[in-house]
């Protein structure tokens, strides 16, 4: 499955509604980590991706795998339910994009803003919290970070916050000196 970094508009509607519902039972917190914990699963596991994207499987099939995969990492009720209902819907294709609504909902009703950074290589402890610092001091708002290794940079970071892009990668660096030296 391709990450998907916006959601559709049906994955938009499942989490507007999904994040209407949380508020209401009081459960917020917890349906949204079990979502984050699902997206990592999901990324995790080829079976898992397989099953979401194939057209091999029915949408009641769909609805069975990610009901048992709710149950068996004990995900809150609302969230198994959620997911059976987008599996049966014919949606679980939508599931990434629901979940990144969802989180950015979440994220602007707690008042933060969510924001991805991505490294050549793991951040240590010191490193994220410099580049919390600065993605805080840039934009004036406390930021979520979720961190994404991705060796193809060769160094520096690129942040992801909302349609924003921040790349002070050294790939960048290297095409940009690149297009600079065949225009000249």
């Amino acid at each position: 499955m391709a990450e998907e970094t916006k959601a559709t508009d049906a994955g938009q509607r499942y989490a507007q509604s999904l994040f209407e519902l949380t508020i209401e039972g009081g459960n917020l917190a917890k349906v949204e980590s079990d979502l984050k914990a699902l997206k990592g699963l999901i990324a995790d596991s080829a079976d898992l991706r397989r099953l979401l994207d194939s057209p091999a499987f029915s949408a009641e099939d769909k609805a069975k795998g990610l009901t048992a995969v709710a149950v068996k990492a004990g995900f809150d009720i609302l969230t198994a339910k959620f997911l059976g209902l987008i599996a049966t819907n014919g949606r679980a294709a939508e599931l990434i994009g629901a979940i990144n609504a969802f989180v950015a909902l979440s994220a602007k009703h707690r008042g933060v803003v969510a924001a991805e950074v991505t490294s050549a290589a793991p951040l240590s402890a010191a490193q994220l919290k410099a580049v919390t610092a600065a993605v805080s001091s840039a934009l004036g708002q406390t930021p979520e970070i979720s961190t994404r290794v991705d060796p193809s940079i060769l160094g520096g970071v690129k942040v992801r916050v909302g349609s924003r892009l921040f790349d002070a990668s050294v790939r960048s660096k290297l095409d940009s000196l690149k297009f600079a030296l065949k225009r000249a």
